[in-house]
């Protein structure tokens, strides 16, 4: 299957009942800048769907785009750090746990997002354990993998391995265009 439409609905900040229709829900989760929305607009071939910025914390909401009229992509905002108040920090974090663990919503797949050249943090094994915990199908995108120096690439990609076994793990490069063609068979199966 490829993807040949992508629009956005709306953005979410608590419940909606957008979310519990029958439509599949694909999430894309991550730290925040590990480049969540670049892997959506990479992915649907559409620059600028979903928005992207360099300064951490730009998403603040629950972001829903409706590809091929079939399914949403689900663009949570990023945990960890971020340029906001602990406020602003902790509804966001009520939001994504929410969405997650404490909601009838559910997740087709989740597309666990992680920056290829810094590797798993602890608030990323922590996200990770938890998500595992709630029986969620898991992807793991290791991202920005056109950081790595060839010499490092396979290092790093154990590394990571070693840290998440039993997960599918996609090298990928939203600006090399790496990893397109995997992420989505592993999505659209």
């Amino acid at each position: 299957m490829k993807i040949t439409s992508a629009k956005f609905m709306r953005g979410i900040t608590d419940d909606d009942e957008i979310l519990g229709n029958d439509i599949p829900q694909i999430a894309f989760i991550g730290r925040s800048n590990v480049g969540k929305s670049s892997v959506i607009n990479s992915l649907t071939g559409v620059g600028g769907l979903a928005r992207t910025s360099s300064l951490p914390g730009r998403t603040q909401e629950i972001n829903l785009f409706l590809i091929n009229n079939k399914f949403y992509f689900v663009d949570l905002p990023g945990y960890g750090f971020a340029k906001i108040g602990n406020e602003s920090r902790e509804k966001i974090s009520d939001l994504i746990n929410n969405y997650f663990f404490h909601s009838l919503y559910k997740q087709k797949k989740v597309v666990f997002i992680i920056d290829a050249y810094v590797g798993l943090t602890d608030k990323d094994l922590g996200m990770l354990r938890t998500l595992e915990e709630h029986e969620k199908d898991i992807i793991i995108v290791a991202n920005k993998v056109d950081k790595l120096k060839n010499s490092e690439f396979k290092k790093q990609l154990k590394k990571i391995e070693d840290m998440t076994v039993g997960h599918t793990i996609i090298p990928y490069s939203s600006k090399e265009k790496t990893g397109i063609k995997e992420l989505l068979r592993e999505i659209l199966q």
